[in-house]
């Protein structure tokens, strides 16, 4: 069976949410919870923060399981 990947697009990054390899750190909620919110259904809103906070946030997750593509130009 294939792991399930999911991508949530802001139109400037797209966080990328691998959910078999979370460990439930909650450093994503507490760090940034205007985009991450696990109450609610899309739980990722990347729109709610600029491109390079959520890219800081998201390279802290412990166990890798967000990840970003930056569809940004250089």
């Amino acid at each position: 069976m294939a792991d399930i990947v999911k991508h949530y697009d802001s139109g400037a990054v797209t966080v990328v949410w691998k959910p078999e390899r979370c460990e439930h750190s909650a450093n994503c909620f507490r760090n940034l919870p205007q985009v991450f919110d696990p109450r609610v259904k899309p739980w990722i809103k990347p729109e709610n923060a600029e491109p390079d906070v959520l890219i800081q946030v998201v390279r802290a997750c412990p166990s890798g399981a967000l990840s970003i593509l930056d569809d940004r130009p250089e």
